[in-house]
């Protein structure tokens, strides 16, 4: 699914509710130029996670935007996901296409060099290069592949690339000179007073360009 608008790529962290809806806040990021959709939910448990994902897939699919599910490929299965986001130490890739099929797209996330060159082997529909800066919304992190390594990340993959990891309104120009094809952002949209409002301030750095 090469075709899949990756620009603005919303990644969920309940962490930054604060006592809002997830589903309220979803929707106005995609009302405000969110292209893709990704539920991480880490730490929850099945029963619930599955509840989410068919609530948030209700509002991605009347908008016509893809919900990918981050790890769990029995739930995006279950609920009729658009994808999922696999990491290094999920399910191999292979195993996870032979179980979707080519529908349904797949994203993979690397942390260095070496895991981006093994990626090239792989028909992945894009890779996650994880993380371009620090981010405190994900703990167990590699080190940051910076500006510079993302530029090189960019060039060697042959596979769109989406940056991820202490991404901002800031520096959102400078990535996507780097060669990122998307920008995924958790708390500068799902952590702003005004989601929508946040959305549409990314899609006027994407719209620069």
């Amino acid at each position: 699914m090469t075709d899949t608008d990756l620009s603005l790529y919303l990644v969920t962290d309940r962490r930054f509710l604060r006592g809002r809806s997830l589903k309220d806040i979803v929707e106005k990021a995609i009302k405000g130029g969110v292209t893709i959709v990704q539920l991480r939910e880490k730490d929850t448990p099945t029963g619930e996670f599955v509840e989410l994902a068919k609530s948030l897939l209700c509002i991605t699919q009347k908008h016509s935007v893809p919900l990918i599910i981050n790890d769990r490929i029995d739930i995006a299965m279950a609920i009729g996901a658009d994808g999922v986001h696999l990491g290094q130490s999920d399910m191999p890739y292979h195993i996870a296409r032979q179980m979707l099929g080519y529908n349904h797209i797949i994203g993979l996330s690397v942390e260095n060099m070496a895991e981006l060159h093994q990626a090239n082997d792989l028909d992945v529909d894009y890779l996650g290069i994880s993380p371009v800066f620090k981010t405190t919304t994900k703990e167990d992190t590699a080190p940051a592949f910076g500006l510079e390594g993302l530029r090189e990340a960019c060039k060697k993959s042959i596979h769109r690339c989406v940056a991820i990891g202490g991404i901002n309104l800031q520096n959102a120009q400078e990535i996507l000179e780097c060669g990122a094809k998307g920008l995924a952002v958790v708390s500068a949209i799902m952590d702003a007073k005004e989601p929508e409002l946040a959305a549409q301030n990314f899609r006027k750095v994407l719209r620069n360009l």
